[in-house]
């Protein structure tokens, strides 16, 4: 273990080396490099008289003034080697703003791009091509007559059943679907891809309405989205650029605004810097001259909001990009509908109807998100117009409000979608002839919910449904691995459980069969211990079954159940019990008495002191069984041995007082007489008591309980709990 003691302090040597390195590195070649960056970039711009983003040009996103925001730059003063602290804030800041304007240049670019629709000319001519050979392949006059006879069927079968204003409803589908189909089919998708169509429609009313509340009264659609990216440009992009970089907006004075647009269009550091000192903003060239790092926290907070109005963008362009390709999916399968389904009764018929309502309802959600975003943009416009150069508390109130925009938003997309739902699933009911009242509910045939309105939270509930039908499935578990509902956060600990339980079952199995065999052999050697004493039906086969059964080693835990499963009583089972655990707790523990001895003296002892207990009899029934095994351990003599017979005698006449007994023979005379003439009166007195217990068990009165009770007096009599006393009848 201790030559590992060096090689840990080299391992921190090392690293202190290390961080000494790159704090020098920090310090000084780091900034020196950017510095040499820095120089040789002015030199270029010098030369060159431009500055671009090559990345953010093409978007060719200008503000009010008409300055491309990818010539937008951050004016410090003049970086060099011998300025580290200048050069490495000039680092820091330039990172800081091209992010700033690279996610803000996107985010309006995405904006208007997303309303200008053209995205949608790259694959309008495919689209065109597409939809023009789907309907060559389906609308043919073998489909047409096949869709009108199943039509005509429907009509035939609601009439033999009496369903008449069923089956007008169905000619009258027919006859519309039979009149606007060749319509449709003629150019399926050009009200969705014409620049007259509904989306592009719906995208002009919005407009006009958004021009309506920024006081544009007569609105041109494609001037004003480029309107609403400039407005967007000056309210995120210039004026917190300049508030990040002057401290203040310089465009609250005209002579600034225009030596800053300058200045930035000529991509001229110097120029802007120069310019501001010239117009008399001094505040604002000092705050360029020398960069702070509260400077560095500014540009995150601008990071922060700007992407914000990137998600904003990006959930704003998605949603309409959405509504069109929608409306393009559902008029290919328009054509299907028109084609043949829209002349079949039923589900296909619903299907044509939701097609046809949610190509007029895209128009209104475009209608709708032009009309949101043009809201947004003059509240955002007034905000920063009230602000009076507070323009970063503004920035700051701006990202909560895109916020709360994007909920909304969501919301209201939400809405829309239950109302294309509802008004599709109302057409069903009305063409299917099962119209309800104004506040009714029903669902037509095809719908998959309700008219499209669920309850609060259903969507959740759905979605937990789902989640756990895949959570309970067998494929899932497989694919996991073997992990039964993989979801669960114990499936991992579960798995391991039951692979153990696995590899143990055979084991478990082989237990069990011994167990079963093991209550087999305990219950016949219950029966045949109890057979013995006169059955298990009573008290004293009972307790010498309990007898038994703890010979053989019988856990304690299974003796209960095993007796009564044998067919004893609960009744006597307990009290054979009871009178057992009294007798080994009031047996003496002397170790050099005879167990068997003191076992049926406690057992007779309990036996006088429980006269009237309700277990009296198991006491009673535990003494005999105690005599038994008291006779049963008690050795007899030999046939033929020599007894001696004299000994015996004054053994008799004083046996039954203890210090008679010690008074007339002496301990020497003790270990003096035979082995034989010993076990003699031992097994004479043992066999005596045994009678005496079997006597008042079969006759409990006073008079046998009294002998009873002189035996065991007997018994404790000749029994030599001292050493010194000389050996006893029962020491071998």
């Amino acid at each position: 273990m201790p030559h590992r003691w060096p090689r840990s302090g080299s391992g921190a040597w090392r690293r202190r080396v290390i961080w000494i390195a790159l704090t020098f590195f920090a310090l000084f070649v780091f900034p020196g490099f950017v510095g040499a960056l820095a120089t040789a970039q002015d030199a270029a711009g010098a030369t060159s008289g431009t500055s671009g983003i090559d990345g953010l040009s093409w978007m060719n996103i200008h503000d009010s003034s008409g300055i491309a925001l990818s010539d937008y730059r951050f004016a410090t003063g003049d970086e060099s080697l011998f300025k580290p602290r200048a050069t490495i804030l000039w680092a820091v800041l330039g990172f800081e703003f091209i992010g700033y304007i690279a996610i803000v240049t996107t985010a309006i670019w995405l904006i208007g791009y997303a309303l200008s629709f053209r995205w949608l000319d790259m694959f309008s001519s495919a689209l065109h091509g597409v939809a023009d050979a789907l309907t060559a392949q389906i609308a043919t006059p073998i489909m047409l007559v096949t869709a009108a006879t199943i039509g005509a069927f429907f009509v035939g079968w609601f009439m033999v059943r009496g369903y008449h204003a069923k089956a007008t409803m169905q000619v009258v589908t027919m006859v519309g679907v039979a009149l606007l189909g060749p319509l449709f089919l003629a150019e399926p998708l050009a009200d969705v891809l014409s620049s007259h169509g509904l989306l592009a429609q719906g995208r002009d009313l919005g407009i006009s309405v958004a021009a309506g509340l920024n006081g544009n009264s007569h609105p041109n659609p494609t001037q004003l989205v480029a309107t609403m990216q400039s407005d967007l440009a000056d309210n995120f992009a210039r004026q917190p650029l300049q508030v990040w970089n002057f401290g203040h907006t310089v465009d609250q004075r005209p002579a600034c605004r225009s030596a800053w647009s300058a200045g930035v269009a000529a991509g001229d550091d110097n120029r802007v810097i120069n310019g501001l000192k010239s117009c008399g903003d001094a505040a604002a060239h000092a705050k360029a001259e020398n960069p702070s790092m509260g400077q560095v926290a500014t540009g995150l907070m601008l990071l922060t909001c700007g992407g914000i109005l990137l998600a904003f963008a990006m959930y704003l362009g998605l949603k309409v990009i959405k509504a069109a390709l929608d409306t393009i999916y559902h008029g290919f399968m328009s054509i299907f509908g028109f084609a043949a389904g829209g002349f079949v009764y039923g589900p296909t018929q619903t299907f044509l109807v939701r097609n046809v309502v949610d190509s007029f309802v895209a128009a209104a959600r475009m209608t709708a998100y032009t009309i949101f975003l043009g809201v947004y943009v003059l509240f955002m416009g007034n905000l920063f117009a009230q602000a009076r150069g507070q323009v970063m508390a503004v920035i700051i109130i701006a990202g909560t409000v895109e916020i709360v925009a994007i909920f909304q938003l969501k919301r209201l997309s939400s809405g829309l979608s239950r109302g294309n739902d509802w008004i599709a699933n109302r057409f069903g009911l009305a063409i299917q002839g099962s119209g309800k009242s104004a506040g009714g509910s029903g669902t037509a045939l095809g719908m998959s919910g309700g008219g499209g309105k669920s309850g609060p939270g259903m969507g959740l509930v759905n979605t937990l449904t789902t989640l756990n039908a895949i959570n309970a499935s067998p494929v899932t578990a497989w694919l996991a691995g073997g992990r039964v509902n993989p979801l669960n956060p114990l499936a991992s600990t579960r798995r391991r459980i039951e692979r153990s339980t696995r590899r143990i079952l055979a084991s478990r199995e082989e237990g069990y069969i011994e167990h079963q065999l093991s209550r087999t052999n305990w219950r016949g050697v219950a029966v045949d211990a109890a057979t013995a004493v006169g059955g298990i039906h009573t008290q004293l086969g009972v307790t010498r079954a309990l007898k038994v059964l703890r010979d053989n080693k019988v856990p304690d835990s299974r003796i209960h159940s095993v007796l009564l499963s044998s067919g004893a009583t609960n009744e006597r089972v307990t009290n054979a019990f009871t009178a057992y655990s009294v007798q080994e707790s009031t047996a003496s523990q002397n170790p050099y008495s005879f167990a068997p001895l003191q076992k049926a003296i406690a057992a007779a002892w309990a036996v006088d002191n429980h006269v009237g207990h309700e277990a009296h009899e198991a006491f009673a029934a535990q003494a005999v069984i105690a005599a038994d095994s008291f006779v049963r351990h008690s050795n007899a003599p030999a046939p033929g041995a020599d007894i001696d017979q004299a000994f015996v005698r004054r053994v008799e006449q004083n046996w039954h007082s203890d210090r008679a007994l010690r008074a007339a023979i002496t301990p020497d005379e003790w270990d003096n007489a035979g082995r034989d003439t010993r076990w003699a009166i031992g097994h004479r007195v043992a066999t005596m008591h045994q009678q005496a217990a079997r006597d008042y068990y079969e006759n409990p009165n006073d008079m046998t309980r009294e002998a009873l009770m002189r035996s065991a007096r007997r018994v404790a009599n000749l029994d030599h709990l001292d050493p010194e006393g000389g050996l006893d009848p029962w020491n071998p």
